[in-house]
């Protein structure tokens, strides 16, 4: 796998788990997913697969019906037998449930994931002809709860920013480990608040994708299609400074040779890594904000519109295909602007009164 690009090894991965998950489905099922290779990514096919089987599961752990027969042998017909009442005590089910020993659970957001993955897997037979009829289609999805857009403001930027620098307020083991981190960490945290890419494309990062002469990178977006992405003199400096002074250096391991970002390991920094990294860091600025990588994508998103005030721009930038998904989700109103909501006026007060 030395010679294959992160994406290229990411897919494999995929692919792998795609043929785990398709190993305990019914065999029917490896035709539906042959027809999602065209039009989906392998990531989006791991996430059906994973949420098929544990509709599978539901219905052998909790309908009759299902309880004595063997999964994998069910023949296509058996999908008729399924009404939209299964589909709603699975919901229910999803809330908590254990399987393999361990409990697991799923809030709104969850619970419509796994929906929409039904939702594709019956279509296809529907439209084919195969089924009748669709009960997924009969059930509402769950109403997600807005949630308020956390991001930090400009102030609290340059503080998490100077935290990664100086490293002053960390315990004495992360010291240590800060010594050797520093400059990649203050590379890749000034890389994520002035492009507004996702923690995915920041791990994808390989040195050929940056190009200091033009001031921009070329990244992966979910989907696999690539975007140009611009940056600025202070995200170049900070990256210049990571390269010459540490990246440049070192010797990562087979395989991870061409990757932007190593860990101390000498393998490419993963995103769960970065995750840690970013919640060190926002903990030593506010503990009221809970920051992750999202969070900080956020941030572009909100200092991009306010200013610009171009809802476009910034969906286009943050590689949303959907500009109200930016609306909804990175574009908050500035706390300047809600106190102002405290100055509207009820009742106008008159400068003088009479004396009764």
């Amino acid at each position: 796998m030395e010679n294959l690009t992160y994406r290229q090894q990411l897919d494999l991965k995929n692919i792998e788990k795609i043929r785990e998950h398709l190993k305990e489905l019914p065999i029917f099922c490896g035709e539906y997913f042959r027809s999602l290779e065209i039009r989906k990514s392998t990531n989006t096919r791991k996430n059906y697969a994973y949420d098929l089987n544990t509709f599978f599961f539901f219905l052998k752990e909790n309908n009759p019906y299902f309880a004595n027969k063997n999964i994998r042998s069910l023949p296509v017909s058996i999908l008729e037998q399924i009404d939209s009442t299964d589909i709603e005590e699975y919901l229910s089910f999803l809330e908590a449930y254990h399987k393999d020993g361990h409990l697991y659970t799923n809030n709104d957001a969850g619970k419509a994931r796994k929906l929409s993955s039904l939702k594709s897997f019956f279509e296809y037979y529907h439209k084919r002809k195969i089924i009748n009829v669709n009960p997924v289609a009969q059930v509402d999805a769950p109403k997600i709860k807005e949630k308020t857009i956390i991001r930090f403001e400009p102030d609290e930027i340059a503080l998490f920013l100077d935290e990664a620098e100086s490293g002053a307020k960390l315990t004495k083991k992360q010291s240590e480990w800060h010594r050797q981190t520093k400059l990649r960490d203050v590379a890749l945290l000034t890389l994520l608040l002035g492009t507004g890419i996702r923690v995915s494309e920041c791990v994808g990062l390989d040195l050929l994708d940056i190009d200091f002469r033009n001031n921009t990178m070329k990244i992966t977006r979910k989907g696999g299609n690539e975007a140009l992405i611009y940056f600025s003199d202070e995200v170049a400096e900070a990256l210049l400074i990571y390269l010459e002074e540490d990246r440049y250096k070192k010797e990562p391991l087979s395989g991870h040779e061409q990757a932007l970002f190593i860990s101390t390991n000498l393998t490419r920094l993963s995103v769960r890594s970065i995750e840690r990294l970013v919640k060190k860091y926002a903990r030593l600025v506010t503990t009221v904000k809970k920051i992750t990588p999202h969070k900080l994508r956020s941030t572009y998103g909100t200092a991009l519109y306010d200013e610009t005030g171009d809802i476009f721009l910034v969906a286009e930038t943050l590689g949303h295909k959907d500009v109200n998904t930016t609306r909804a989700h990175y574009v908050a109103v500035s706390d300047e602007k809600r106190r102002a909501a405290s100055q509207v006026k009820l009742r106008e007060r008159s400068k003088s009164k009479e004396t009764i």
